[in-house]
C-alpha cells in the first residue's frame, strides 16, 4: 500500500530535490537519508523491505572512518542506489 497524503508527497519531493541538488553526492545522499527517516517516522512514508534493503546498501557506500573523505566510487555508488531508491519511494 502506497502513502499517498500530502506528507508523503512532500517528503518524495523533498527526497529527489535533495539527490539532484548541486554539492557532493555523499553529503546529499546523507541530507536525502535524513528526510526519509523523518518521513517514516512521522508515517509520511511506509518502509517497504526494498527500501530497507537499498537503505542498508547507502549506508556502507556512505561509511568512512574518521578524517576518511569519501568520492569516486562511494560517490558513484550513492548515486546509483539513490536512483533505486527514488523510484522505489513510489511504493512507499
Amino acid at each position: 500500500m502506497t502513502m499517498r497524503g500530502t506528507g508523503g508527497e512532500q517528503a518524495r519531493t523533498d527526497f529527489r530535490d535533495l539527490i539532484a541538488a548541486k554539492g557532493h553526492a555523499v553529503e546529499n545522499a546523507r541530507a536525502a537519508v535524513a528526510r526519509l527517516e523523518a518521513a517514516f517516522a512521522a508515517g509520511d512514508l511506509r518502509r517497504t523491505e526494498e527500501l530497507d534493503g537499498m537503505l542498508g546498501d547507502l549506508m556502507v557506500a556512505l561509511e568512512q572512518d574518521e578524517g576518511q573523505k569519501l568520492g569516486g566510487k562511494s560517490a558513484e555508488a550513492a548515486r546509483f542506489i539513490l536512483r533505486a531508491i527514488s523510484r522505489e519511494l513510489d511504493n512507499a
